[in-house]
């Protein structure tokens, strides 16, 4: 059986906003580009200053993913009896580890913009469902044989965290264009 893994979501969101018309280099500039561009601008001030931080927290979690990532792609994703435990010791000792401190740190975040609060709720979501789905993977070789009940279910959750992440960035991205960012 085969352990599907997800890119780096972060690495994505980053390139993602790089495109939106570099968001997070120069906000200034995107966000006068916007009032002129762009009727919604009204009130926006504020509504640019809490995405600029909420996106910039984001951010700030990229190197647990960027340190658990790199450990997920060093590790082969057919999963046998003869790789089984340099698998458990990645994700015992990096993976599941830094993927914990980041839905952590996550979970420190705090939006009070109504609209950010609920784009958080889809990416706290989607991120522990993807360490439930690290931790089944963890369980399912943890062991001298396989358990591959195990592993279809950490698949699950893995791609189920990837739906729940798609549905996030949607959900950014349609704020960002809401506050006048053009994609």
């Amino acid at each position: 059986m085969t352990l599907h893994l997800k890119k780096s979501w972060m690495i994505s969101l980053i390139t993602s906003f790089v495109l939106l018309g570099g968001v997070l280099l120069s906000p200034a500039t995107s966000a006068n580009a916007a009032k002129v561009a762009t009727s919604t601008y009204s009130d926006s001030d504020e509504s640019y200053a809490e995405f600029k931080e909420y996106t910039n927290q984001l951010f700030a979690l990229e190197t647990y993913e960027a340190k658990a990532f790199t450990a997920l792609e060093s590790i082969d994703t057919q999963v046998t009896s003869t790789n089984r435990k340099s698998m458990y010791l990645k994700l015992t000792n990096t993976v599941i580890p830094n993927y914990t401190k980041l839905v952590s740190k996550a979970k420190q975040i705090k939006p009070t913009n109504p609209q950010i609060k609920k784009i958080h709720a889809t990416f706290i979501k989607a991120s522990y469902t993807q360490l439930e789905g690290y931790l089944l993977y963890q369980k399912a070789v943890s062991k001298n044989k396989v358990n591959y009940t195990l592993l279809k279910q950490g698949n699950a959750k893995v791609n189920t965290a990837s739906v729940l992440m798609d549905q996030c960035e949607q959900q950014l991205y349609a704020y960002a264009r809401s506050l006048g960012y053009d994609s």
